[in-house]
């Protein structure tokens, strides 16, 4: 169940995402398509190659939301009523 507050139906499979803010300094501005999602990470399509970014330890903008623990988990419990 998701804690009050946060949006629980957040898809980003398909969906153009960019990082504002990381742990590791280099993945700030990584933008690209989302192609897969685990509980721990998202995987982009950046050009050629692909990037696997661990999700508790970024930011990210989708649409014009800045995200940050409204990713974690798994997409079937964050989708789920």
């Amino acid at each position: 169940m998701p804690k009050k507050g946060t949006s629980a139906k957040i898809i980003m499979i398909g969906e153009i995402i960019k990082v504002t803010d990381a742990k590791n300094p280099s993945l700030i501005g990584v933008t690209g398509r989302a192609i897969d999602e685990t509980r721990n990470t998202l995987t982009v399509q950046t050009g050629q190659t692909t990037k696997r970014l661990v999700k508790d330890q970024i930011t990210i903008t989708i649409n014009g939301k800045t995200l940050q623990k409204e990713i974690s988990g798994r997409i079937e419990e964050r989708i789920k009523g």
